[in-house]
């Protein structure tokens, strides 16, 4: 998404801070942890990534809620609007008004180490989130398993097509190491388990806009498409639907002309989709945990807390990326009409 995010309360993030921050040793905690020497007092910054995107604007409603939680001095959030160099400058402005450490999802992963290393130069940790940086030194990136999403998305539509017919790919920004980790992983399994079924891959800088067109444009020329993977429904869900409702393609499943859909994210709106029978499945990325573990880590960072690889106690598990970088792949479920109800999935929740 494996485990599907449970509600948050009050209780379960007091149980989690609690052993999430014991001493080196203790494997049931968030990784295996050490306590540092910090004072845990400061500021911390946060740049939200992209406003035109479903998921990352609930990621943003959480943001405060977990903030306050945590007990966390949270500065006011920036945007960076999907522009690196904007992210740049927003990193700086919070360093020069007193940011201990700084929460950022780069969208543009290969962009930003000249940045991460100034702020590593001035002791100022970096939690990532949904995102690794391609270089530069971070505390802890915050992401789920990219390449299961790409894996999940090709199983589900080679079951549905049978392992015959033509699917078209809408790929995320393969400047970006989700685009990539999706794109390598969807495409290596239809080659490897599902020959023959003929894939269309479009790149789409993760712009609805380039993915209308990329979908009118294979309609036309091969009219018998008859699945579709989005990597991200915030972005591709409403194009992708209005383009099928303009060729009388958006039908329900029992329907021999419908076209099967998957998508990532596991926004309010797939689910809605999922239940009328427009899309018939998503990875929930879970936006509510992001957040959440995010503001942690940084905290954690502040306070002088390390960790190391290992299972955690929120069913994800710490793993050596490489080069010493660590990342908390948190559980991200795939998502149908069997499960799409499950008032545990944070799209259920959200607003409530």
């Amino acid at each position: 998404m494996r485990h599907i995010s449970r509600p948050v309360t009050a209780i379960f993030m007091a149980a989690a801070l609690a052993a999430g921050l014991t001493a080196c040793g203790d494997d049931a905690g968030t990784g295996t942890g050490s306590t540092g020497s910090g004072s845990g007092s400061g500021q911390i910054g946060i740049d939200l990534p992209r406003a035109d995107s479903d998921f990352w604007n609930s990621y943003a409603k959480y943001v405060p809620q977990f903030a306050t939680e945590l007990g966390i001095n949270l500065m006011t959030p920036t945007n960076s609007q999907n522009d690196v160099a904007k992210l740049v400058a927003n990193a700086q402005a919070l360093q020069s008004q007193g940011a201990k450490a700084i929460v950022m999802a780069p969208q543009d992963t290969g962009a930003i180490a000249t940045t991460l290393s100034t702020l590593e130069s001035k002791k100022i940790p970096v939690v990532t989130v949904d995102t690794r940086p391609d270089k530069g030194k971070v505390f802890m990136v915050v992401r789920a398993d990219n390449r299961a999403y790409g894996q999940k998305a090709c199983e589900f539509l080679g079951e549905k097509l049978g392992g015959k017919g033509k699917v078209i790919e809408f790929q995320g920004s393969l400047s970006s190491i989700n685009g990539r980790d999706r794109s390598e992983a969807f495409i290596e399994c239809m080659k490897s388990k599902y020959p023959g079924i003929t894939v269309f891959e479009e790149p789409t800088e993760w712009e609805g806009t380039k993915a209308a067109a990329a979908l009118q444009t294979r309609l036309a020329q091969h009219p018998d498409i008859k699945g579709v993977y989005m990597q991200a429904g915030g972005v591709f869900l409403a194009p992708t639907l209005q383009v099928l409702k303009s060729k009388n393609l958006l039908v329900p499943p029992e329907d021999p002309k419908h076209i099967f859909i998957v998508s990532n994210d596991g926004i309010p709106q797939e689910f809605e989709a999922i239940r009328k029978g427009e899309i018939d499945a998503t990875v929930s990325q879970p936006a509510d945990l992001y957040a959440k573990y995010a503001l942690f880590y940084a905290k954690a960072a502040v306070e002088g807390k390390t960790f190391q690889p290992g299972p955690t106690d929120h069913g994800s598990n710490i793993i050596d990326v490489g080069n010493g970088t660590l990342e908390d792949q948190l559980p991200a479920p795939l998502v149908t009409k069997e499960n799409v109800d499950d008032q545990a999935l944070w799209g259920n929740q959200i607003g409530k």
